[in-house]
């Protein structure tokens, strides 16, 4: 009987030993990252059957079980990836914010300053010094462009550094998770319990995994976990990782993105594949608000690079030549994708036309085969090209011709970035003072001798007079008994326009009416007053160039008209458009991301509650378990006392 009472009093001197040891285990691991409560698990030992019944043998331990709830973890990861998405955009995104805003350095002041150095030669075209001013005004507002496009490819390449790093770390925690995954099965199999640190270690892994990508977790077999991202992709089955590479993106050589790794090359991923985690952020925060940024700073510089040549080029400059281009204007970005069709002749180009209409998206030419397409990458727009000659096609589109010439295999496809590089291609394209063309290259006069009080505006040319010249002096005359203007040249069309009605003549005459606008050869005047017969006017070449100053007062008049989104936006309300849409998206991430930070907090105190270590608990835990101890220990003294009495019986 003592012999029993002995293995009784061992059995609850092994548990409550046991139980301590476990207690102790929590306690010192309670700041570990990752790290479940543990729990000792009793159960009554089989009894022994005696005819007057059963008689118990003691206890033993069923397992330590680990306290984890599954379902709140997977809401953690889910959290944390969205949390770590969140704050990776909003690290990059307010970088562009401060930018934009640098109201004393930025672009805003440069341009105010450029249109104020205009106005100053619009008030004195002779002055060599205004001239100056101008063009060193001009200089600053190419270089705010440069230098914000500078900023911007500094933050593409960080985000292109922290991109590798996050794909690094990410084939590093698969990697791990895959080694835990043979050693949590290896144990599994041989000893049939569950080995509750390695499988903390691994949901930590897991955990870490999601701060850089969203993965999703199932349970696969001996105890394993199977990882995957995206929409399936698997990063780790069973004991087998799989690995991500960057890369050069296939449609687009300038630009690192993320594949995946097979036995012989790298298959790109779409970026949606990608979504959540710090990588999910960072390439979420390049796709919609640095390349968007970077296009509406190029398309702000294409639009005032192309509006202001127009109407220089409108002018003659002081020693009376024909207006030059003022700015450099950068061509559009086009790239064939990498593995198009080696038997592919086609040829793809790109050129702004209308800056009215231009967009801040990049687009896409694609073959079927036959026919080519263009999709609008913003919105998915897709156009048809039609009718489409491969002896060559130009086929316009949001302000932009696309030029396409020869054949192409299915699928082969084209990147067109018709605004991404137009701040870091602007620059002045003048070298002298007297290149700036302020004046125009008519003037006209108004006899002494006319009787009546008719008059002629000053006049004003368009892009076809420079392409076939008038032969000038024109003189107009006043016939009374046709009440015609006559002697404009033989062979023009004269339009004139009055009131918003528009009427062409030919033959060299029209007739006069008062606060009508004339255009013929490339060349429009406008009148006023009742003529005389016999009156004459004349049109003739500008001699005064150095002084007029036409043409750069309508440069001048460029700063306060609507050109951008279909004649909507100023240069100035275009560029503030672009800074408050970036502003209210960094608000807005902002704003998310501190929303997710308490949801985050919530569900981490959820599954604290399940498998965090409350020490209060444990040092209670420690009573109750010396205690255990102190009273198995005390049956084992007993059972040693009866052992010992029978002894003294036999002597």
């Amino acid at each position: 009987m003592s012999g029993n009472l002995l293995s009784i009093g061992k059995t609850g001197l092994y548990a409550a030993q046991t139980a301590l040891a476990t207690t102790g285990h929590n306690i010192t691991n309670a700041n570990v990252d990752g790290y479940s409560r543990q729990g000792v698990v009793q159960a009554t030992s089989t009894s022994m059957e005696f005819g007057y019944g059963f008689v118990g043998t003691g206890t033993k331990i069923a397992e330590i079980k680990r306290y984890s709830d599954e379902f709140l973890n997977n809401q953690v990861r889910t959290a944390t990836a969205s949390k770590s998405s969140l704050d990776a955009y909003y690290n990059q995104i307010s970088q562009i914010d401060n930018l934009l805003a640098d109201t004393t350095s930025g672009l805003s002041p440069a341009l105010q300053n450029f249109f104020s150095a205009v106005q100053e030669v619009a008030g004195n075209g002779a002055s060599g010094p205004s001239r100056q001013a101008l063009l060193s005004a001009a200089e600053t507002l190419s270089g705010s462009f440069q230098q914000i496009d500078a900023r911007l490819e500094e933050i593409d390449a960080g985000v292109n550094t922290e991109i590798e790093t996050n794909v690094n770390l990410i084939n590093a925690y698969a990697r791990q998770i895959s080694e835990l995954n043979a050693k949590i099965g290896s144990y599994g199999s041989i000893e049939g319990r569950q080995p509750n640190d390695l499988l903390d270690q691994r949901d930590q892994l897991v955990m870490e995994l999601n701060k850089h990508v969203k993965a999703t977790v199932t349970a696969g077999s001996n105890n394993a976990l199977n990882v995957s991202i995206g929409t399936g992709q698997p990063l780790v089955v069973g004991q087998q990782s799989f690995q991500l590479a960057t890369m050069k993106s296939p449609t687009d050589q300038t630009r690192l993105t993320v594949g995946y790794a097979t036995a012989d090359k790298v298959v790109a991923l779409p970026e949606s594949a990608l979504a959540g985690g710090e990588l999910g952020g960072l390439l979420e925060f390049r796709t919609n608000t640095l390349d968007r940024v970077q296009n509406q700073i190029g398309r702000l510089a294409i639009g005032l690079a192309s509006t202001f040549n127009a109407q220089h080029k409108l002018g003659i400059d002081a020693t009376g030549q024909q207006g030059k281009d003022f700015f450099v204007q950068a061509p559009a970005y086009v790239a064939a994708a990498v593995d198009n069709a080696i038997t592919s002749t086609a040829k793809v180009g790109a050129a702004v036309t209308d800056p009215t209409k231009l967009t801040d998206s990049d687009y896409k030419i694609e073959s079927d085969g036959t026919d080519f397409y263009i999709t609008r990458l913003s919105d998915r727009q897709k156009t048809k090209v039609e009718p489409y000659d491969p002896a060559g096609t130009t086929f316009e589109k949001d302000g932009v011709a696309f030029t396409i010439t020869g054949n192409a295999a299915s699928g082969d496809n084209y990147l067109v970035r018709p605004t991404a590089y137009g701040a870091s291609g602007m620059d002045v394209a003048l070298s002298h003072v007297n290149q700036i063309a302020a004046a125009t290259p008519i003037a006209t006069a108004v006899p002494n001798d006319n009787k009546g009080s008719a008059k002629l505006s000053a006049g004003a040319v368009d892009s076809s007079f420079f392409g076939t010249p008038p032969s000038l002096p024109i003189t107009l005359s006043y016939d009374s008994a046709a009440g015609n203007l006559t002697g404009f040249p033989s062979g023009a069309t004269v339009t004139m326009t009055l009131n918003g009605t528009t009427t062409t003549y030919t033959g060299g005459s029209a007739p006069y009416k008062a606060n009508a606008t004339y255009s013929f050869s490339g060349m429009s005047v406008s009148t006023s007053g009742v003529p005389q017969g016999g009156d004459s006017f004349t049109i003739s070449a500008n001699t005064g160039a150095s002084a007029d100053t036409r043409n750069i007062q309508a440069l001048a008049a460029l700063q306060t008209t609507n050109i951008f989104d279909g004649g909507k936006a100023t240069y100035q309300s275009a560029f503030a458009q672009t800074v408050s849409t970036v502003g209210n998206k960094t608000r807005e991430v902002q704003v998310n991301a501190s929303a997710n930070e308490a949801l985050l907090k919530q569900v981490q105190g959820a599954a604290l509650d399940v498998s965090g270590v409350n020490l209060d608990e444990e040092a209670t835990n420690l009573l109750k378990y010396q205690q255990a101890y102190q009273a198995a220990g005390k049956v084992m003294q007993i059972a040693s006392s009866i052992f010992d009495t029978l002894l003294s019986i036999g002597r």
